[in-house]
């Protein structure tokens, strides 16, 4: 907070957005303010967070400051009103309009910024308005060349504009309030996680069983060679993490997609009848397909 903070005052802006502990990442409507998940506050909690969801949001004082950024967005646009302005309206849309609880992104768009997975910018107004901020506060961004001949640029530029004009003001909305504070929680770890991985790990698309079969044999002159479950656990976590690094999804999601292809070369009594290096390369293909078909085919769940 104290970087975000000092990173607000190199813009000259007197806002400082005050932060409290709660159940996930969020600025909540009418507040000023960042919510901060929890689990932040010890590296206990961090070892769990990462245990049950096979990540940390939040866990690196990069991915930190990019989700910082993101929230104070959200609260710079509460403390000034900025949503009421016409021309906020024209540049971001309607910042009324029902904020949905899933959205279909399109990857390739280039009317917004690309800042937090998922082309989180395409979801909601508010959340365009937020992700053109954290882009435009980042030192050392370079946004005008990064975004030119992007449409994105016409809000940076009018962002930029926006915030010089706010340089020295104090804000208009001043609340302290805080949302769903931790100590007014009283949902159990147990009851937390189970809900966070319902909302993470459903809605996997199926494979296909025609490309287990394409890299894996069933023949019975293969009978004794080991099996392809075997082989996917034990490469499962590394090519996880790289297929979540390359395509935005949460890591929990394509470990949901990893057990399902596990678990149909199990039932399928596949094997590995090929050199492993070979099929740790096409394997890693195989699960990036999937993917990025499950980002094609499925709306997007809002997650802050």
């Amino acid at each position: 907070m104290r970087r975000l903070y000092d990173e607000l005052a190199d813009r000259r802006l007197k806002f400082r957005p005050h932060c409290w502990l709660s159940s996930e990442w969020f600025s909540p409507a009418g507040v000023p303010g960042v919510a901060i998940p929890f689990y932040l506050a010890h590296p206990r909690l961090m070892r769990l967070e990462n245990k049950m969801m096979l990540d940390v949001e939040g866990g690196t004082k990069t991915s930190c400051m990019r989700l910082l950024r993101h929230e104070a967005g959200h609260a710079i646009e509460v403390a000034y009103k900025l949503d009421r302005r016409p021309r906020w309206r024209r540049i971001f849309g309607n910042a009324s309009r029902p904020y949905p609880t899933h959205y279909r992104p399109k990857p390739f768009s280039r009317d917004y910024v690309l800042h937090l997975d998922w082309w989180y910018a395409q979801s909601h107004p508010t959340e365009d308005f937020a992700e053109t901020f954290a882009v435009w506060l980042r030192p050392g961004t370079m946004w005008r060349r990064r975004y030119r001949n992007w449409p994105a640029l016409k809000k940076l530029e009018y962002l930029d504009n926006l915030m010089n004009e706010l340089a020295g003001r104090r804000p208009m909305v001043t609340s302290r309030e805080r949302s769903d504070p931790l100590s007014a929680l009283k949902m159990t770890l147990r009851a937390y996680y189970e809900e966070r991985q319902a909302r993470y790990g459903s809605d996997y698309p199926a494979f296909y069983d025609s490309d287990l079969r394409r890299l894996f044999s069933e023949a019975p002159e293969h009978a004794k060679c080991p099996p392809a479950s075997q082989f996917l656990r034990s490469t499962g976590a590394r090519l996880r993490n790289r297929v979540a690094a390359w395509t935005g999804v949460y890591a929990y999601t394509v470990d949901q997609i990893l057990r399902e292809m596990i678990s149909r070369c199990r039932d399928l009594k596949l094997r590995v009848h090929r050199p492993t290096d070979e099929l740790r390369t096409e394997v890693a293909i195989l699960l990036t397909m999937q993917v990025t078909n499950y980002i094609h085919s499925n709306e997007h769940r809002l997650a802050l």
